[in-house]
């Protein structure tokens, strides 16, 4: 009998030591990450067809700006820095945008620290968890959400074909370290337990946060 409690004893120990390590693991690359990148939240109006299709307008007049603007960033403090010194000229084009496709929606824009799902960007993928971000929600915003990454610039690839170009994928790379770049791109059985156990441990923080 006291064989058998020393074994549980043993066994709950080990359960304990493997569940602090992955919880360790997955805190560590979801910080790291989250310090590497800096996305861009567009919520639109409402789901009408009219509110979705502004939303989409707002975002290419935005990304078009921004791409404008962004030619010589090397770093997530230079967007961010880049971000608040043009912040009302990002409303403006907002609010330019909304008029123009005649509606009457204010714009709200936010620099912050934001929860966000995971999400696919071609064959790049991003865990759940808390990044910084740009956010515009238009109107009501209560609408459907557009996501993309404005450092490192994935916000600017077209992803219809499914794939992320390799000029693209070398600026991820290089603002990455290596586990965080294998992480969110690749489909090994090891990184996509790794990217799952991310994943798991970050929705579990963005719920006790909500």
């Amino acid at each position: 009998m006291k064989l058998f409690k020393r074994l549980g004893v043993i066994l709950l120990l080990f359960i304990l030591y493997t569940f602090v390590c992955a919880f360790s693991y997955a805190n560590t690359v979801s910080a790291d990450l989250a310090n590497s990148v800096f996305r861009l939240h567009i919520i639109a109006n409402s789901d009408s067809p009219e509110d979705q299709n502004l939303k989409l307008l707002v975002r290419d007049n935005v990304l078009s700006y921004m791409k404008e603007i962004s030619s010589d960033v090397s770093s997530k403090e230079e967007v961010i820095s880049l971000m608040n010194e043009h912040l009302d000229d990002f409303y403006k084009i907002a609010r330019e945008t909304i008029v123009n496709a005649g509606f009457d929606y204010d714009v709200d824009l936010e620099i912050g620290n934001f929860d966000f799902p995971t999400k696919v960007y071609g064959n790049v993928s991003l865990p759940a968890g808390f990044y910084d971000a740009l956010r515009i929600k238009i109107g009501e915003a209560s609408g459907h959400n557009w996501w993309c990454v404005m450092f490192p610039t994935l916000c600017f690839v077209d992803v219809s074909s499914g794939t992320i170009d390799e000029d693209s994928k070398d600026v991820l790379e290089s603002n990455l370290n290596d586990e965080e770049f294998e992480l969110v791109v690749s489909d090994a059985p090891t990184f996509n337990f790794k990217f799952k156990l991310v994943e798991f441990f970050d929705n579990i923080k963005i719920s006790l946060a909500n």
